[in-house]
């Protein structure tokens, strides 16, 4: 790199800074500036960056990191702990998307071809955003965050699934076509079983070694992404299918999390060029026709695929609330979505114009879904009314075969980790207990002496009025949600509930809220442990020193 490109790029970062301190205060992610900033820079704006050389090889790079890491993370197991909802949301989703985009891109006039890759690219939700969003609102380990992981979790892999088969297909012409797939389907598979016996004799060993030195297995692991990426290339796949089988390859071993924790930095950086790359590439010669079908397309994906993710969420015993506020994670298109585009570019199949069209979309919802992720509650609030109605399309929104029982002592709602040691250690003491959750598989898996469990929500006023409020000496919420709490309190006393009722708090304010709504008593866990905390430090340690007060002597 000459001294004129350095200057050029110190002047792109700059500028990439600048629109990023932008981005942070309009709450919109880093990808929509980066692919903003190459749009000023790149040939249509400023003409400081050429979307090739340099710029294109970084591009790459940071692409196979992106999807190395992908692999390096892939957790099956989360798939399976959130259940069959996870596959048949994800895969539903596609199909839908895929299905009526397709429809909607034939009816803007565009090719087959080109519809097809349009209504593919629509179908893919962007993980980094969603985890990152989640992540920020403390909501990754709420139902509908780890229902929306999992489903990410199925896209992820249905994508590179289909740039697989792109890469097979694209290489295919005339007469040689089935000769040609089984060929590359030779050369896949003996890249996997390659991959597999790397995997199981050689990766742990070389992997413990280099691990010794937290620099070289950072650098252990960049250069195996790039190399098996290169390796793919050589063979005819795409570079992002190699490495995510490198990330893959490595996820067995007990250095994925060390080695990820510190490679994701370095991707968010690289990423960056990919993204300026897509910016500069943007072809604005048809812009007004390309606004009008990209309103179209986006209004379809925020509006559209939520809408599928709640009706499949309903079907499957769901609250309509917990599928809107999963619904909402699918309400854009991903990095993936841009990268799927750039395939299809490069293998001849569509047009920069098309690319640029998806870019435009990617550009709409990501920003639109941001500040519907963000205001997630509060547009539920509004919408609620229009919702609640899909709740009472399944008759029996409990556990079959499993309604209240009249004969209890105690109501709990909420089976998370708090609520179920609250429960057992209750049941225990041989008091008759309620257990009410709004996650099926919770309520299915709650098998124990004096407890009956339940679907419903603490929010579900008409649920209230069938539970044996009459028997129940005490009502206990273990959710710790002020929203959730305020309204069974209020439904609780306006029904004239007489008992006692205990309610569950993680910060001070939250829990003089709750007591000044009128709850007879409220579990703060954090404090209680703190305190225990203290009490043992006291016993174990003696008063700490120069203390006069009470237990000094």
């Amino acid at each position: 790199m000459g001294n004129d490109e350095f200057v050029t790029l110190a002047l792109v970062l700059a500028v990439v800074v600048a629109l990023g301190l932008v981005g942070n205060l309009l709450r919109q992610p880093l990808i929509v500036v980066f692919i903003a900033v190459g749009i000023i820079v790149g040939p249509v704006g400023l003409g400081w960056l050429s979307p090739s050389g340099t710029l294109e090889l970084l591009a790459h790079v940071g692409i196979a990191l992106l999807l190395f890491l992908v692999g390096l993370r892939l957790d099956l197991h989360l798939i399976r702990a959130t259940g069959p909802v996870a596959l048949a949301t994800g895969m539903g989703q596609i199909v839908f998307t895929s299905a009526v985009g397709y429809g909607l891109a034939r009816l803007l006039g565009m090719e087959p071809l080109t519809a097809l890759y349009v209504a593919v690219a629509l179908t893919f939700s962007s993980t980094i955003i969603i985890v990152k969003l989640l992540s920020d609102k403390r909501e990754l380990d709420k139902l509908h965050g780890r229902i929306a992981i999992g489903f990410l979790i199925v896209q992820d892999i249905v994508v590179v699934l289909v740039m697989i088969a792109l890469t097979a297909f694209g290489q295919a012409t005339g007469d040689s076509v089935p000769a040609e797939i089984l060929q590359v389907l030779a050369v896949g598979g003996g890249l996997l079983v390659g991959l597999a016996l790397l995997a199981r004799y050689v990766l742990p060993r070389v992997v413990a070694v280099v691990a010794r030195s937290q620099e070289l297995l950072v650098l252990f692991g960049v250069a195996f992404a790039v190399s098996v990426a290169a390796l793919s290339e050589w063979l005819g796949f795409s570079a992002e299918v190699g490495a995510f089988l490198a990330g893959v390859s490595l996820a067995s071993t007990d250095y994925r999390d060390a080695l990820g924790a510190r490679l994701v930095s370095l991707r968010d950086f690289m990423l960056l060029f990919f993204f300026l790359q897509l910016g500069a590439n943007l072809d604005f010669s048809d812009a007004g026709r390309q606004i009008s079908e990209a309103a179209v397309l986006s209004v379809f994906v925020l509006v559209g695929n939520p809408l599928i993710v709640v009706l499949i969420m309903v079907l499957m015993r769901y609250p309509a609330r917990v599928g809107f506020l999963a619904g909402l994670t699918v309400a854009q298109i991903s990095e993936f979505s841009l990268i799927f585009a750039a395939l299809g570019l490069s293998l001849g199949h569509i047009s920069s114009a098309t690319v640029s069209l998806i870019t435009v979309v990617g550009l709409i919802t990501i920003g639109g879904s941001t500040y519907m992720i963000l205001y997630s509650h509060q547009i539920y609030r509004w919408l609620g009314r229009w919702l609640d109605p899909l709740d009472r399309l399944l008759p029996d929104r409990r556990h079959p075969g499993e309604p209240p029982t009249r004969d209890v002592d105690v109501i709990v709602y909420g089976l998370g980790r708090f609520g179920r040691e609250v429960v057992t250690r209750v049941a225990a003491a041989g008091y008759r207990v309620l257990a009410v959750d709004f996650d099926p598989q919770k309520v299915a898996a709650t098998e124990q002496e004096n407890v009956t469990a339940a679907f419903g929500s603490a929010e579900d006023r008409e649920f209230l009025e069938t539970l044996p409020l009459e028997q129940a000496r005490m009502v206990l919420s273990a959710i710790p949600s002020s929203q959730a709490d305020l309204v069974l309190i209020h439904a609780l006393r306006q029904h004239g509930y007489e008992g006692t009722i205990v309610l569950t708090a993680l910060d001070p304010a939250l829990a003089d809220q709750l007591r000044r709504a009128g709850a007879d008593h409220v579990l703060e866990p954090y404090r209680a442990g703190a305190e225990d905390l203290l009490d043992d430090l006291r016993e174990h340690m003696g008063p700490p020193p120069g203390s006069t007060g009470p237990g000094a002597g």
